[in-house]
């Protein structure tokens, strides 16, 4: 079952629950500054492991300290999908210093 694009205002309502997470334009966005780009790398590789098991990618960016996803749907037209959100909340759950509670 294809996911189906989330209105403006359901997007605003997730956003408002993942703090340091925009829309721009018809994507999710998300920069992570770390202590060190080994881990900024190692949180790459992290964000893959999860993106393979959700079978959901985003544009994934390495910096020398910094980490920035972009992501939205694909097969729902380049929309937002639940499957953004999904991906966001499970980045935020591993990204150190931030969601982890």
């Amino acid at each position: 079952m294809p996911a189906e694009p989330l209105s403006h205002k359901e997007i605003e309502d997730r956003l408002a629950e993942l703090p340091g997470w925009a829309l721009d334009g018809d994507r999710l966005t998300r920069s992570y500054r770390l202590g060190s780009h080994f881990a900024a790398t190692a949180m790459v590789v992290h964000i893959a492991q999860v993106q393979e098991e959700l079978d959901h990618h985003s544009d994934l960016t390495l910096g020398y300290h910094t980490v920035s996803l972009s992501v939205h749907t694909h097969s729902a037209g380049g929309a937002v999908t639940e499957k953004d959100f999904e991906l966001a909340r499970r980045v935020e759950d591993l990204a150190p210093g931030h969601g982890a509670h």
